[in-house]
């Protein structure tokens, strides 16, 4: 051998390359990228549009008032909560109006204690059966006569929206 410390330098070489590739390696696979697959993502942002604009209608202006959404149930005003709730989750900063497409409609428990839903409340369009669908909520005080009781009086009802995108 006419060199040792050139052998040694091409080893510590060879081990430094090989720490920076596993170092590279790790990196790489500990970062996670969110492809257009992932519709989990635009799933939870349609239920919040939808729950924050429900809270939004459902939200008295002054104390003393009932909300819209109130009024709207008491009257069976479906064109009214159409027009109120596409203005809401379908604005945007961008130019032009988004495509959100909803269903809406209302639950009540009879006095016979079962359950009666009503599409009461208004729709962009029906359900094809291909649309991927969120569901969001919102309980309301009302005092109004359904059609299985002679009184007027108040109960809880449940308002009901189903959301898509197209």
């Amino acid at each position: 051998m006419v060199n040792t410390e050139g052998q040694l330098y091409t080893i510590e070489g060879f081990a430094a390359a090989l720490i920076m590739l596993m170092t590279a390696y790790l990196v790489v696979n500990a970062t996670s990228i969110y492809t257009p697959g992932d519709t989990h993502i635009s799933d939870m942002q349609l239920e919040v549009l939808g729950s924050d604009a429900l809270a939004m209608i459902n939200t008295a202006p002054n104390g003393t008032s009932e909300s819209p959404l109130q009024t709207i149930v008491e009257t069976n005003d479906g064109a009214m909560f159409g027009q109120i709730f596409n203005n809401i989750v379908n604005n945007r900063t961008n130019p032009g109006q988004d495509h959100i497409q909803f269903m809406a409609n209302v639950s009540y428990v009879k006095s016979d204690n079962t359950v009666s839903s009503t599409t009461l409340l208004n729709k962009t369009r029906s359900l094809s059966g291909g649309e991927h669908a969120v569901r969001v909520s919102e309980w309301v005080i009302v005092e109004k006569k359904f059609p299985d009781s002679d009184s007027l009086r108040k109960r809880a009802v449940l308002v009901e929206v189903l959301l898509w995108r197209d």
